[in-house]
């Protein structure tokens, strides 16, 4: 009970935190060449869902996800303002339609942070603690 009390008081501070102040699990990467250096949290969630599919420059935008499930559900949830479920039945009805592919799934960080420094155009996220040499980190606005 003690312990709980003297944690009460961080507890409260947590609780009361904007949800943009908490630091996502992830971080956002693109290829090096792509001329962007921030993005809004709808920018992002158009380029993951395709429904914006140029950058700027007019060249293509290439998504990757990661497959782990916290990081997908932090995604979902922060930047799409869905849940995983949610935007599994927007892929399935797409895909059913005719009309469109999700974003590319990689297993590991790394193979995702390999296919974004290999592929222009390619933007994906990985782990707020993973390794980023050779791709560019893009900070995210709401």
């Amino acid at each position: 009970m003690r312990r709980l009390l003297a944690i009460l008081p961080t507890l409260l501070v947590l609780a009361a935190l904007p949800a943009a102040a908490i630091e996502p699990p992830y971080q956002v990467v693109v290829h090096p060449a792509v001329q962007v250096t921030e993005l809004t949290r709808s920018q992002l969630s158009r380029y993951f869902l395709k429904k914006a599919t140029q950058w700027p420059d007019a060249s293509p935008v290439r998504p990757i996800e990661p497959l782990d499930p916290r990081l997908r559900r932090a995604f979902a949830e922060q930047v799409h303002e869905r849940s995983p479920a949610a935007i599994t039945a927007y892929w399935n009805a797409l895909i059913f339609s005719g009309r469109d592919l999700p974003p590319l799934e990689k297993s590991e960080d790394a193979d995702v942070i390999a296919y974004v420094r290999a592929t222009p155009g390619a933007i994906g996220y990985v782990s707020a603690a993973s390794d980023t040499g050779g791709v560019k980190v893009v900070t995210v606005r709401r």
